[in-house]
């Protein structure tokens, strides 16, 4: 634990007190003794509340809506997994034979759980402000050059308010296709809207993934033509 200790003081600016929290913390389910599931537990519900006061006093403006889309850009599992990839965190796990056999301090699930988990267990250690800091010191930039939170929304949702705020008819949706076995199917999907003459096709695994597809296709079309 020496090394992870030194680790983290030096790459999280954190130095704990209680080194078995820390040990836990980098502890994987797949490995035996305490594993880091209670603390990922904690540490989740923690990043939420920091996350969420950061894009609230940012976002004077923003709606209900945009500041849950913008945390959970956030908190989202690939945004933990990229973060600790950037502190080598993966280097210092613990995990069973069979995880570390098929890469598991790479796989971005149990890089995000140990990053909420340590997050869980400073808080312990020392409490919120310190997870705070910590939260704070770790996202950087991240925390300053927030996405736009409209274009957090799905394509479908951007489409119909697009057309709403001009008083245009909602879109039309059609499956034109559907290939392959019913256990994998793919999917493609027309979406229309006749006042604008904007018509253009998606193709996904599922048909929700192609009415997105084919919503953001008609949304470059319309940003196209206001250009």
């Amino acid at each position: 634990m020496d090394r992870a200790a030194s680790w983290l003081k030096t790459r999280l600016n954190y130095e704990f007190d209680d080194a078995t929290l820390l040990q836990r913390a980098l502890t994987h389910r797949s490995a035996p003794g305490r594993n880091n599931e209670r603390l990922e537990f904690l540490g989740d519900a923690i990043l939420d509340a920091v996350i969420s006061e950061v894009i609230f006093a940012s976002q004077p403006h923003a709606d209900e809506g945009d500041l849950s889309r913008l945390r959970s850009s956030l908190v989202k599992d690939a945004t933990l997994a990229s973060i600790s990839a950037e502190l080598d965190l993966g280097e210092y796990l613990t995990l069973g034979g069979g995880e570390r056999k098929t890469g598991g301090h790479r796989r971005a699930s149990i890089l995000a759980d140990a990053f909420e988990a340590i997050i869980g267990a400073i808080y312990l250690d020392s409490g919120f402000e310190a997870a705070q800091r910590v939260v704070h010191h770790v996202y950087g930039k991240r925390l300053i050059d927030l996405p736009d939170a409209a274009e957090l929304r799905d394509p479908k949702t951007r489409l119909q308010e697009f057309l709403q705020s001009r008083q245009i008819e909602l879109p039309d949706y059609q499956v034109t296709n559907v290939t392959g076995k019913s256990h994998q199917q793919s999917f493609t999907v027309t979406c229309s809207v006749a006042a604008l003459g904007a018509t253009a096709e998606g193709h996904g695994s599922s048909r929700r993934n192609a009415e997105q597809r084919a919503a953001r296709s008609v949304l470059d079309q319309l940003a196209e033509a206001a250009d």
